[in-house]
């Protein structure tokens, strides 16, 4: 373990594992071959840099310049606290806040009742946000959340198997997603069903896909080989967190125990199995370091940039449409929206059935050896990825993860300060 944080920390100052030793090693006096260089040491990212390699992804897939993209995603963290006002504010009326991108950028805030609200404005980026109030919602996300948790075992059992749900907060309705052999009553009569049992508002999603578990096949890769069939199985860590006396990595709770971690700069390390928890509303597990790890975790595909934890975002206060990276080990570094922010995924692959507490973002990007890799904005710690909801083709429809406020008691984030500077580190300008 010392060698994974002897490399790691080495690497952010600018310097590998191998760089560091190599003037204490003599070389062969009968051999004249040139040694293999050292993998070139990762960049440290500020979060500024960390925001504009975003905005850049961002830009793509939204058709503005890069400069606006970054407007948006910093205005996007700086209206957190507005929304949070508002949510407790209109608590008794509030539907749902949802974040807009076309045609103008926006935030809504969906209320029951019909008596209006002013629209307002919030400033983050640089500019003023709007904030519009749309009125009519029929119940409350409290309602349709107390619905989920009370009502989904008979909504599980009124089907041939487990569908999945959840809060849309741009309608205040509870969504069941059906598809398969659910899908044989047709979509207005499930609808009236459900309504029935659950007494809120209901919309069906007719898809033909299956949530599952990313297979085991943050930032990093961690393997291991399976005991009970002797093959090796691949997983993505998330986030480094400390309890006081220790410091560990986390991944995904349906890993393996026994692990190993694989980095550029560390080479392969064992990693002691510390805990798991997978039921209900958690898929986490914990494995030990030996010594101290740094606040940091890789952001992009190739394994070349680094970035500081800063901040956290609460799953009370992600909103439908805030826009979100991943890296996972398979399929590298993405964005994309969150989409519902109370939703509990099918079937029973959470220990039995799922709670309405993890938060989905839409695809196209997941595959099998993401598990728990890490879900951030800049570097605003989101979650910890879980699985993803496969159609018949193949293709990722949604994936959804586990937020970081579902840590075990007693264990927090790593975090460096909020400029991002890391002890001992030095950042992409000064490298």
């Amino acid at each position: 373990m010392f060698k994974l944080i002897f490399g790691a920390l080495l690497a952010v100052m600018g310097l590998s594992a191998a760089q560091a030793t190599a003037q204490t090693q003599v070389p062969p006096a009968v051999s004249t071959a040139r040694p293999p260089l050292p993998p070139a040491p990762p960049i440290m990212e500020t979060p500024a840099d960390a925001i504009a390699r975003d905005a850049v992804e961002y830009g793509r897939q939204f058709g503005v310049p890069v400069a606006e993209a970054v407007r948006r995603l910093t205005a996007q963290e700086e209206s957190v606290a507005a929304t949070d006002r508002i949510e407790t504010m209109y608590r008794d009326r509030l539907a749902g806040i949802a974040i807009e991108h076309k045609p103008a950028y926006r935030i809504l805030v969906y209320l029951t009742g019909d008596a209006p609200v002013a629209a307002m404005g919030v400033r983050g980026g640089g500019m003023t946000v709007p904030i519009i109030f749309r009125t009519g919602a029929k119940v409350t996300r409290d309602r349709v959340i107390w619905a989920m948790t009370w009502h989904q075992a008979e909504i599980r059992a009124a089907l041939p198997s487990p569908p999945s749900m959840g809060l849309d907060p741009r309608t205040g309705e509870l969504v069941v997603i059906v598809g398969g052999a659910n899908a044989v009553a047709g979509a207005d009569a499930l609808k009236a069903k459900f309504e029935g049992i659950a007494g809120v508002p209901v919309r069906i999603r007719m898809v033909n896909q299956v949530d599952v578990n990313l297979d085991v096949a943050g930032g990093a890769r961690v393997d291991g080989v399976s005991p009970a069939d002797g093959k090796r199985y691949l997983c993505t860590t998330g986030f480094n967190v400390g309890d006081g006396q220790r410091q560990a990595v986390t991944t995904a709770a349906h890993c393996l125990d026994a692990l190993s971690y694989r980095d550029p700069q560390a080479g392969t390390v064992p990693l002691d199995f510390i805990g798991q928890w997978g039921w209900g509303y958690r898929d986490l597990q914990i494995n030990g370091s030996a010594g101290p790890l740094p606040p940091l975790f890789y952001a992009d595909t190739a394994k070349t940039r680094l970035r500081p934890v800063t901040g956290q975002r609460t799953r009370a206060a992600t909103r439908a449409g805030d826009f979100v990276c991943h890296r996972g080990e398979r399929t590298g570094y993405s964005c994309a929206l969150v989409e519902l922010t109370d939703f509990a995924p099918a079937g029973d692959i959470c220990g039995g059935a799922c709670l309405p507490t993890w938060v989905t973002v839409s695809g196209p990007t997941c595959k099998g050896g993401d598990s728990g890799s890490p879900v951030f904005s800049g570097t605003t710690a989101f979650g910890i990825l879980k699985g993803g909801s496969y159609r018949r083709d193949g293709s990722c429809a949604f994936y959804f993860y586990m937020s970081v406020d579902y840590l075990p008691p007693g264990w927090s984030l790593l975090r460096a300060d909020p400029a991002g500077a890391v002890a001992g580190a030095t950042t992409s300008g000064a490298r």
